[in-house]
Order: C-alpha cells, then sequence, then structure tokens
C-alpha cells in the first residue's frame, strides 16, 4: 500500500486513492516494449508489476518468454543466423583474395542452432536481472484484464491470483499467422524456423515481406535450394520500387528461384517430404515450408471486450497518440497496437509512455523518418520516404539521386552483385526526404543517415560533407549529377 500523505491536516486524496491498488502500474508481456516501460515507469518511483508467459524459444498461447519475440524468436535469433549464411558466400569470395578453401566446407547446423539458443537465453537472463535490478516484480504467468484496474494471472500450475494497478499497459506484441490453405498444418512460421531439428535441403517460403526474404537468403546462403513464392510482381511491397528491384535480382544471383504473382494452394505429405502445388498448378517438393505471411496483434485471450477496449477490425488494440486506450486507465505500445511493427519503435513508445504517465512530461511518438532494414543478403535500408511515397506527397517538383555500382571488395572476388544507394529530394526545400540502399553494411550506414534527415539535412549539407575513403557510404556525399526529376503530380520513373 502506498504511504498515505497529510495535506493541512487531512488525507491527500490523490494518494488516498492511489493507495487502494497494488501496484501503481501492471504490464502484461514482457517483449522489448513491456520491459521498456516497466523499468522505465520504476525509475520514475513508480510500483510496477509485470507478468510474461514461460519461457520457449517457439510461442503459443501459453509459453514465451520474458524478452519476447524479437530477443528470442525473433530479430536476435534471426540476425545470428544471418551471420552464419552470410559465411557461405564470404567463403566463395575468399578464394580470389588469396585464400586456398579446401572444397569439402561442412557447416553444421546443430552448431550454430546451439550458440543461438545459449544466446537468447543469455538474453532472457538479462531481461529478467534488468527487471529486477529496478525493482519490477515479475510474474510468470498468463496474465488477462478483468476490469479497468484489475489484471488477472493464470500462474503455471493453473491458479490464478488477482492484482489492481491504477494503470494497465498492453505489451503482448504478435504472433505469426497462416493461411488456411489444405494441409497448412504441415507448414511453419517463423518460429519453428528459428530451432529446426534438422537443416532443410530443399525449402519453400511463401510470402514477399521482410521474414520471406531474410529466410529465403539464410537458408539458401547455408546451402539450401530455396523457392520463394509472393503475390505481388517484386517482394516487399511497401518498399522503394526501384530497391525492390535489385533485392530480386541479388535473389535470384545468390541463387533462389523467384515465382513472382504465385501462392500456394495445397500442401501433401510425401514419403519425400512435403508436396507443394502453386497456384500455377506447379509441383515442388520439399523438406520445410514457411508460411511468411505476415503477423496478427496478441490480444485474443486478453479479455479486452469484456472490459470495453476498443479494438480494430485486425485485433489490434486502439490508442491515441499517447498510446492510452478509450479505457483512461488502460495503455498499448507495440506490436499490439499495430502502428509501426518493429522493436525500436515499441521501445520508443515504451519511453514516451512512462514520461507521459510517470514522469510528468506528456509524450507523443515520433513516427517520422524511422529507419528499418531488411536482413536479406546483401541488406537493404532505408529512411524516410520512398520514391513512390515522395511522388504522392509532393508538393512540387522531386530530385532523385542514384548511385549504382560494383563495391571494391567485389572487384576482387569477382562476385557480380551490385550496390544501389539513392537519395530523395524536396527540390523547393532542399530537404533530403528520403534514403535508401542496398548492399553490404546497408544498415550499419542507415543508422547514420537516419540522424541527418531527422535533423533536417539538405541536399546542399550531405554535398559538403567530406567523405570516408575508399568506403561505400562516402557515395552518400559525393552524389552531384541528378539522376531524374520528377514534376509535380507525374508518376515515377525509373530505369528498371
Amino acid at each position: 500500500m502506498a504511504r498515505k500523505m497529510l495535506v493541512d491536516g487531512e488525507v491527500d486524496k490523490a494518494t488516498a486513492e492511489e493507495a487502494i491498488y497494488d501496484f501503481d502500474l501492471f504490464v502484461i508481456g514482457a517483449g522489448s516494449g513491456g520491459v521498456r516501460a516497466a523499468r522505465f515507469s520504476a525509475n520514475q518511483g513508480a510500483k510496477v508489476g509485470i507478468c510474461e508467459l514461460p519461457f520457449h524459444p517457439i510461442s503459443s498461447e501459453e509459453i514465451g518468454g520474458v524478452g519476447g519475440t524479437c530477443v528470442i524468436r525473433g530479430c536476435v535469433p534471426k540476425k545470428i543466423l544471418v551471420y552464419g549464411a552470410t559465411y557461405g558466400g564470404e567463403l566463395e569470395d575468399a578464394k580470389n583474395y588469396g585464400w586456398e578453401i579446401n572444397e569439402n566446407v561442412d557447416f553444421t547446423w546443430k552448431k550454430l542452432l546451439q550458440k543461438k539458443t545459449d544466446e537468447i537465453l543469455r538474453l532472457n537472463n538479462i531481461y529478467k536481472r534488468l527487471l529486477a535490478n529496478a525493482a519490477v516484480k515479475l510474474y510468470e504467468g498468463e496474465g488477462r484484464i478483468v476490469g479497468p484496474n484489475d489484471v488477472e494471472v493464470r500462474q503455471i500450475d493453473g491458479t490464478k491470483i488477482s492484482y489492481t494497478a491504477k494503470h494497465i499497459l498492453i505489451a503482448t506484441g504478435s504472433r505469426a499467422q497462416k493461411p488456411n490453405i489444405p494441409g497448412h498444418e504441415l507448414a511453419i512460421t517463423s518460429d519453428e524456423a528459428l530451432s529446426l531439428e534438422e537443416f532443410p535441403k530443399r525449402a519453400v517460403v511463401l510470402g514477399g515481406g521482410y521474414i520471406a526474404v531474410e529466410f529465403a537468403s539464410i537458408w539458401r546462403g547455408m546451402g539450401a535450394t530455396v523457392d520463394l513464392f509472393f503475390r505481388k510482381e517484386l517482394p516487399l511491397r511497401g518498399f522503394d520500387d526501384e530497391m525492390r528491384a535489385l533485392v530480386a535480382r541479388n535473389l535470384e544471383g545468390r541463387g533462389i528461384s523467384l515465382h513472382p504473382q504465385t501462392s500456394l494452394t495445397q500442401l501433401i505429405k510425401t514419403d519425400d517430404g512435403i508436396k507443394v502445388i502453386s497456384s500455377h498448378g506447379e509441383e515442388f517438393v520439399a523438406d520445410v515450408v514457411l508460411f511468411a505471411t505476415g503477423r496478427n496483434p496478441n490480444t485474443k485471450r486478453l479479455n479486452l471486450e469484456a472490459v470495453g477496449v476498443e479494438l480494430d477490425q485486425a485485433g489490434a488494440v486502439k490508442v491515441d497518440e499517447y498510446s492510452r486506450t478509450n479505457i483512461p486507465s488502460i495503455w498499448a505500445v507495440g506490436d499490439a497496437t499495430n502502428r509501426i511493427n518493429l522493436t525500436p519503435v515499441a521501445l520508443m513508445e515504451a519511453s514516451c509512455f512512462a514520461n507521459t504517465v510517470f514522469g510528468g512530461k506528456p509524450t507523443k511518438a515520433d513516427y517520422s523518418n524511422v529507419a528499418c532494414a531488411v536482413f536479406c543478403i546483401p541488406p537493404l535500408a532505408v529512411v524516410g520516404l520512398s520514391e513512390e511515397e515522395a511522388v504522392e506527397q509532393a508538393t512540387g517538383d522531386i530530385l532523385v539521386f542514384t548511385s549504382g555500382f560494383n563495391p571494391m571488395k567485389n572487384t576482387i572476388s569477382g562476385r557480380q552483385e551490385k550496390t544501389l544507394m539513392k537519395l530523395i529530394v524536396d527540390e523547393k526545400t532542399d530537404k533530403v526526404i528520403g534514403a535508401s540502399m542496398c548492399g553490404p553494411d546497408a544498415a550499419e550506414i542507415m543508422q547514420g543517415i537516419a540522424i541527418a534527415l531527422k535533423c533536417g539535412a539538405t541536399k546542399a549539407q550531405f554535398d559538403s560533407t567530406v567523405g570516408i575513403h575508399p568506403s561505400s557510404a562516402e557515395e552518400f556525399v559525393t552524389m552531384r549529377s541528378v539522376t531524374r526529376r520528377i514534376a509535380y503530380k507525374a508518376k515515377p520513373k525509373t530505369n528498371l
């Protein structure tokens, strides 16, 4: 119970009201956003409780783990596998750099898998320590909301405990979903893909987003044959079309078979593996079929409708600019709200929440110029507007600057794989309003470019910046010639 304070001889009403709650804040979900909100709120003096499902690399309605999707079955283990897969191409390239490599180079999937599991266990324990060091009380079990200020936690043994909180924060993330086609139970999602006991020599991937192209790159880099099916003409819908086209070429150049404008209609178990039938009637056989067809907000078991919390058609929690729901005491951050579903965005929303509710500084999350990367091989990274978005939002002419080249490393290795860098400029203001890159180290380079865009940098300021030589990154400050000018109201044109 909070300590009651006397004000002018009477109990302060606000303090008395707070005293009736077990916690100032109770967080459901201990992923990146939930842990950040819990810690930062506790650092502001709040009494905080948080609940999370028991740890397991593969999630379900009853298992999860502190650290959430990103740490346990998302960004972190995925990036570890990307690093592992990249060595396949590096070994090939090394030969022209004088390295005499035995032709019988073996890859041991189970060794990498164990190293990956060791790392996520380490991070899981670190997240628990972070909560403990902030004096956040952690409960292991499934949380649900039973009232505007009431939370129920079903523990591992099935017993239920109830707590009251002045504020409740939903931070339950999202879960992978599968299209309902015949044989869908034979397919896996990204959860299982990160924990396969045996390496698949033949892989079929359905989807055209981040996860699809990343796992296609991972498995191909490790030696599997990979067929990638997606509904559009190019993968990565929503990204800059010119970059999408280069990613597609690079995937094919690495040996991945692309099947655009194609879906899957049926999966059949056979003695030789899984028979896959496409929407064009073609048949394929695979050891594993990955459905990377999107994720849904993880809100179904929270009892939100009964409490009156408004959801959208996808099941995402509706919130205002401060992450508050229509119930004043209930808030939500991260993928459960289906705004920008990226871990750093969930961290931003969580920090804003803590400042707003417990820091006395109402803070709105700023979704402008959020950089992101797709860790295909080689990677794609972007910040700001794509060319198509810039034209759509334009109030004047748009200038497009591009630089396509063979990286210095490839000139010796002999790898035929172009890097492409691109800047989008508003001619009236000279501001750089978009940047993108597909090539080695794109994510590392783009993080710095994102700072420039956040500060409102102009093309003239880019041009006046001295480059680091020799590097790919210097191309961003040496693009002097306009590749194309897009007149106001005109449609974008590319050289592809």
